[in-house]
């Protein structure tokens, strides 16, 4: 899994992912603290995500073993939303 953070979203038009609705969100990776790092990704949020929180993200084959996303042609997912990260006992981001 990756911790990320949310910058934005994307809206598309036209898509040949086989879902209804879908809602895409840019993400960059990040620190336990926060500091984001490059190689944003745009991946699939089925949970309702905002800009600005921390998400846990999964890619690859493990992301298609959702009932939403059995079959379907999708490389990453948001999986959860963060509410704590604890590092070396120290609480470092809170929600």
């Amino acid at each position: 899994m990756i911790l990320a953070r949310v910058l934005g979203n994307v809206i598309t038009s036209v898509r040949v992912d086989g879902l209804d609705g879908p809602r895409y969100m840019i993400v960059a990776p990040c620190t336990p603290s926060g500091e984001t790092v490059s190689g944003e990704l745009v991946v699939l949020d089925l949970i309702g995500s905002a800009p600005d929180e921390f998400v846990l993200v999964t890619q690859g084959s493990s992301v298609r073993q959702t009932e939403i996303t059995k079959d379907k042609p999708v490389d990453a997912v948001i999986m959860g939303i963060v509410d704590i990260v604890e590092e070396d006992g120290k609480v470092v981001f809170k929600k």
